[in-house]
């Protein structure tokens, strides 16, 4: 009896004995009928291949994958790719899979669908790339289920091949279009460096320094060819100085060229120093400074001056004539006179040159910022591109090389590493799981079936029962007996006074004889 209070070991050993027909017919009959519903059911054959990734044979410091995406994602995408209706429909087709079922096409692609099993095998290392897979195929026939696993092995070996040789090749003309106009902008930029350059010839930014330097050196020039010319002049005054003294005042040929005044000498003086002041100022600030205004207005003052007509100076020829020692000697410093007026000449042109220059490189200077800022921009847009474009050359190497590499299939691949297995017995169903199965099922169903006789029992067969119903104390114990189970009832009911007589009756006496 179940139900009515806690049940102790012994209760149990109890219950399993007077149950066990009970428990063991279920295990006995379950196994039997299981190994029945085994041998009634269609075999199914497995065939599987273990497939391994191997990485590419040149390292990746010297050629870089161009196929970077996880390995697992890729799997699955392939995975999905391969069972696609367009990869199963002929496979089911070639092979006539379930045929005899009477399915529908959709049905059947289905079907084949789930007996195909891809299983990724989990690396030793964290964080580690997958070693490989497996892919299995189950079908009623063993020959059948072998053939397709090596179908589908193959689909995913050429889908792998096809996949990273489309994407290097993808990439790499990808990066040769962007290579191309990358080139097309740098030219351009290119063009218009070299436009500006041409425009603006020797004041650039980076002309700065040499224009500096040559407008010292240009200073540095005038002040010699100025001094040059006032050392000629000083050596025609001195001439024309003999000249006088040997020609008498009055004579017909002491006719000399004007000689420059102290005042005029002065002047030109003025006007040397007034510019190597300018030169210096330029090479230090620009044209609109103040003090390079000022000594501007000074020179162009001073010019102005000179520029003023003089009147010229002759020498009045002696009453008498010459002697001809006199003679040869005026002419003598005539011909000096002639070549120091020559002389005098050609420095002033040549002055003049290097104030012309000194104009164009002080222009130069002065125009420099805004030409800087131009040219910055120029540079910095041509920089960018060149950059832009030397990266893009750089990944397109790469890609090429990553393209030969999967072209020569030197590359990322799957190689079999086992191929398709013939099963020589079927993979469903196997036999000793329908048993132990059956065993379970058959010890659970027989436990059910004693648990449930158990609880629907009151017989009351120990004191703890007894107490358990009426929580009074038990006076005696009954043991059960096979002999008193046999007996009729009346027998039984004077077994049952017999138990219970605590003494046996006493002997009668025999009664006494008549006396």
């Amino acid at each position: 009896m179940l139900g009515h209070r806690t049940l102790t070991f012994t209760d149990y050993m109890a219950i399993l004995r007077r149950r066990r027909l009970a428990l063991l017919t279920p295990v006995v009959v379950m196994p039997i009928v299981a190994l029945a519903v085994a041998k009634l059911m269609p075999p199914k054959f497995k065939s599987q291949t273990l497939v391994i990734i191997e990485q590419q044979s040149v390292p990746d410091e010297y050629v870089k994958p161009v196929v970077t995406a996880d390995l697992t994602s890729r799997l699955a995408s392939m995975r999905e790719q391969i069972l696609s209706r367009s990869h199963v429909q002929p496979i089911v087709e070639r092979y006539n899979l379930y045929s005899t079922r009477h399915m529908t096409m959709d049905d059947r692609i289905d079907e084949a669908r789930k007996n195909i099993t891809i299983k990724a095998i989990a690396p030793e290392v964290s964080r580690a790339s997958l070693p490989g897979f497996t892919i299995d195929f189950t079908a009623s026939d063993a020959r059948t289920a072998q053939l397709v696993c090596g179908e589908i092995t193959s689909l995913f070996t050429g889908e792998n091949l096809h996949t990273r040789q489309a994407a290097a090749e993808n990439t790499t003309d990808f990066l040769k279009s962007q290579l191309a106009q990358a080139k097309q902008n740098l030219d351009d930029q290119d063009t218009k460096v070299a436009a500006f350059e041409r425009e603006h010839f020797g004041a650039l930014p980076t002309d700065q320094q040499q224009n500096a330097s040559m407008l010292t050196s240009l200073g540095t020039q005038l002040q010699a060819a100025n001094d040059a010319v006032t050392h000629a002049e000083e050596q025609r005054s001195y001439e024309q100085s003999l000249l006088q003294q040997i020609v008498p005042s009055g004579s017909p040929d002491s006719t000399v060229p004007a000689a420059p005044d102290n005042v005029t000498v002065a002047l030109q003086k003025e006007l040397q120093d007034l510019k190597v002041e300018e030169a210096d100022l330029m090479t230090h600030y620009t044209a609109d400074y103040p003090d390079v205004v000022a000594t501007r207005r000074k020179i162009s003052e001073v010019q102005k001056q000179l520029a003023a007509p003089r009147p010229a100076v002759t020498a009045a020829a002696a009453a008498a004539s010459l002697t001809p020692q006199q003679q040869a000697a005026a002419n003598q410093i005539r011909a000096t006179l002639k070549a120091i007026d020559l002389e005098i000449q050609s420095r002033r042109a040549h002055i003049a040159q290097i104030q012309g220059q000194l104009g164009t490189y002080q222009g130069r200077i002065s125009a420099s910022p805004e030409l800087q800022a131009q040219w910055k921009d120029l540079t910095r847009d041509y920089e960018t591109a060149q950059k832009f474009y030397d990266d893009l050359l750089g990944k397109m190497k790469q890609s090429s090389m990553a393209t030969e590499l999967e072209l020569r299939q030197q590359g990322e691949q799957f190689r079999v590493l086992d191929e398709p297995n013939l099963p020589d017995a079927p993979s469903f169903p196997v036999l000793w799981e329908f048993l132990v199965g059956g065993i379970g099922l058959g010890l659970l169903v027989g436990i059910g079936m004693a648990a449930l006789k158990e609880y629907r029992d009151t017989s009351l067969r120990t004191e703890l029962d007894v107490w358990a119903f009426t929580h009074l104390p038990t006076l005696a114990v009954v043991p059960f007996s096979r002999d008193y189970a046999k007996t009729r009832p009346q027998e039984q009911v004077a077994w049952f006074k017999r138990l219970f007589r605590r003494h046996p009756p006493e002997p009668q006496s025999a009664p006494e004889s008549g006396s």
